[in-house]
Formats: C-alpha cells, structure tokens, sequence
C-alpha cells in the first residue's frame, strides 16, 4: 500500500534538509532531489521497521502547509 506524504524541504547551510511532518521523521541531501529522496529513503526504512504501535502513534492524519503574514521588524 502506498501513502502521499509532506516532504518539506529547507535550505541549510550549503546543503538541505527535508521534513516529512506526518510522522517527524528528517533526512538530508546536497540538493532538493537528494533530500527528497534520502527523505523517501528514509521514510521507506521507518514503516519497514517500526512497529504498528509506533507508526500509529507517530502518523498524523491531517497536515496543512500554508503561509501567514506577520510584521517583522
């Protein structure tokens, strides 16, 4: 069974970090691919050796991406 998940990636430093919120799992590359996949790769290795008990306490339904504005300075 395959799952869409949020794969939210950041600049840091000279590389990127990628986030999949949805069950807080993080990953790393030198570019956006890289991090997308060393995140899938990731994310891969959790749901193949996490228990079930785990997973159900680690996965979250429902996650929203947006923006807000906000002052600043």
């Amino acid at each position: 069974m395959n799952r869409r998940l949020t794969a939210i990636v950041e600049r840091e430093g000279d590389g990127y970090v990628a986030l999949c919120p949805e069950v807080d799992v993080a990953s790393q590359g030198d570019t956006v691919a890289e991090a997308r996949d060393n995140l899938a790769e990731a994310l891969t290795l959790f749901f193949e050796t996490a228990s079930v008990g785990e997973v159900g306490r680690r996965l979250r339904s429902e996650v929203y991406v947006t923006h807000v504005e906000v002052a600043v300075g």
